[in-house]
């Protein structure tokens, strides 16, 4: 590795705090990253990590040396990102966390126009509905949709989403149609898990939010099976609207509670914190704001 590999390794390091973790995500041995720590601490003449009960910290000289390598790889990043606008075609692999639904209904349909544009860039979908350790996993950048509580996360709003709730007419002739969240306490639900838990469903009334908890036969952390099973008629569903909106409009799907839908929800980009995006990950960003600004259901609102 040259020095600029090095110093990588050793970001990777400190932020996943794990010989091992930062081996995994850089496809390499955890004796190799040893190796070269030991090699970088041995040339500078002074111990960059220590362990405590928590795993690995910084020393004092640690703490210099990771604040100056991540100052100066993103100083190479800009500016290579700014003179590749006028020289340099991106190039290189971009490795993409999204969920599986929305990456096949929005994003793959309009990835001929992205490689006509940029066919140097070559894209690594990772397909999940969980929320990666970006780092740990060597994830460039992730699609997320909702608000982020992750403080170590930095995000560009490129779109939003509303909800639905929706059934099958068949459904709501045989049970009845809910006309307030309070009416859903009798239903059928089909529920969405979000690691391992099922995700409570919200809704605006005019006394303010409220949150239902919702019980049914069926639980899925795939979106796409969710919407399998409310046409299969085993229950409502209250999801983001661009999963049901063809549903909705061809009637195969029936809106209701349009009066009590939530706040629409955010689409981020989202990086860790004190990395900024290179040229390749901006252009892909630029196209996703784009693609989205042209739907109804995804643009920003």
């Amino acid at each position: 590795m040259d020095r600029l590999d090095v110093m990588r390794l050793f970001i990777r390091v400190v932020e996943s705090g794990s010989f091992s973790k930062a081996a995994r995500a850089a496809n390499i041995a955890q004796p190799t990253v040893s190796k070269h720590i030991a090699a970088l601490e041995e040339r500078l003449g002074a111990q960059l990590l220590r362990r405590t009960p928590r795993g690995l910290g910084l020393t004092g000289e640690g703490q210099d040396y990771y604040e100056s390598a991540v100052r100066l790889l993103e100083d190479i990043d800009t500016a290579e990102a700014r003179i590749g606008k006028r020289q340099i075609a991106p190039s290189g692999t971009i490795r993409v966390a999204l969920s599986a639904g929305f990456g096949r209904m929005f994003v793959v349909p309009r990835l001929p126009e992205f490689f006509a544009a940029y066919p140097d860039v070559t894209l690594d979908l990772d397909i999940t509905e969980r929320h990666v350790n970006l780092i740990e996993d060597g994830i460039d950048v992730a699609i997320r949709i909702g608000n982020l509580s992750d403080s170590t996360l930095v995000a560009r709003r490129i779109g939003s989403t509303a909800f639905a709730t929706a059934a099958t007419p068949s459904y709501l002739e045989k049970h009845g149609e809910p006309k307030t969240p309070d009416d859903l306490e009798k239903h059928a639900c089909v529920i969405f898990l979000f690691h391992g838990a099922a995700r409570p469903w919200h809704f605006h009334t005019p006394s303010g939010p409220v949150s239902f908890e919702p019980k049914g036969p069926i639980r899925s952390n795939d979106g796409e099976h969710l919407r399998a099973a409310v046409l299969a008629g085993l229950g409502i569903g209250h999801n983001a609207s661009w999963l049901y909106a063809d549903d909705i409009e061809s009637g195969t799907l029936v809106h209701i509670l349009r009066d009590f839908a939530p706040a629409t929800l955010p689409i981020n980009a989202v990086h860790p914190a004190g990395r900024r995006p290179t040229g390749k990950v901006k252009v892909l960003t630029d196209f996703l704001t784009d693609i989205f600004a042209e739907n109804p259901h995804l643009r920003v609102r």
